[in-house]
């Protein structure tokens, strides 16, 4: 695909963590961030953060935000869950040329370029993407409850559950299943400390269980091994073959590599790009469908 260099377009990619409102005009990128966006949990915050973020870039650029909002733009969003809410967004934003999804395809095109692909994204939720011919296919990333496997969430949840089958002595004692019992003050402290813990506070117990991995710990071996197969099974329902390029990002993908099968293993690459990039890239593609 050619790019013209005077493509002017505007991408937004926002998550549980940041918000990031960008644009590239001739060539340049200017990028602002501003707080969290999950239109799912919190439509009305995450309209103000893109909001915000359109502002400091508008001052930035000398370019007034109306005359931005008719840029062709690529919008990917952590909670755009239907095609309803995308155009709920799209209205109260103001953008008349723009493509609004999840936050997933910007990630996607960031990792992999335009080349086939999987990507296995695993931070404190997790999804898997096979991209092929231009097209990309999804599966995972149903949220803590229901999905989110070898997420950093599921990590840290898997390692109290087998702590407490550790205590039961169903499951070998460790150093890892030890130090989960003392750190979180025994079987009943773990109960009280799951009764309320969001996905982040699962997830920050993950490095404990990585590191102890790295030490040949059996629990944690375990458990990451587990994680490694929900992947490479994954994939290959997904459809990706020997020698097609595998990119793990997010915190904790990279810990699954040496869990992989041969094959998967030898085809991991580092991603081209963050997601970022991939808005811009799917941006100017909205721009060559509007010509």
């Amino acid at each position: 695909m050619i790019e013209s260099r005077d493509s002017t377009v505007l991408a937004v990619d926002g998550g549980g963590t940041r918000c990031r409102v960008a644009c590239e005009i001739g060539g340049a990128v200017r990028c602002v961030e501003t707080g969290a966006a999950n239109v799912s949990t919190d439509f009305d915050g995450a309209l103000i953060q893109i909001q915000a973020g359109l502002d400091a870039l508008s001052r930035q650029v000398s370019i007034r935000v109306e005359d931005m909002l008719g840029w062709p733009a690529f919008v990917g969003l952590a909670g755009v869950t239907d095609s309803e809410t995308a155009e709920h967004l799209r209205d109260a934003l103001g953008l008349t040329r723009a493509r609004v999804e999840d936050d997933r395809p910007a990630a996607v095109r960031g990792a992999l370029g335009a080349q086939d692909g999987l990507i296995a994204h695993c931070g404190t939720g997790s999804f898997l993407a096979m991209q092929s011919d231009g097209a990309m296919r999804f599966a995972g990333g149903w949220g803590s409850v229901l999905g989110d496997e070898a997420s950093a969430q599921w990590v840290g949840r898997r390692a109290l559950s087998e702590t407490l089958c550790a205590y039961d002595g169903t499951q070998v004692e460790t150093g890892l299943t030890q130090k989960l019992l003392t750190d979180l003050d025994g079987s009943a402290g773990i109960v009280r400390f799951a009764q309320s813990a969001s996905p982040a506070q699962f997830g920050a117990l993950a490095p404990a269980v990585t590191s102890a991995a790295k030490q040949g710990d059996r629990v944690a071996v375990q458990i990451l091994q587990a994680g490694a197969s929900y992947i490479a099974g994954t994939a290959s329902r997904l459809g990706w073959q020997p020698g097609r390029t595998i990119c793990l990002t997010g915190g904790i993908a990279g810990q699954y590599a040496t869990f992989l099968p041969d094959d998967m293993r030898s085809a991991v690459r580092p991603p081209l790009g963050e997601p970022l990039t991939g808005a811009l890239a799917l941006a100017k593609e909205v721009s060559h469908e509007h010509h």
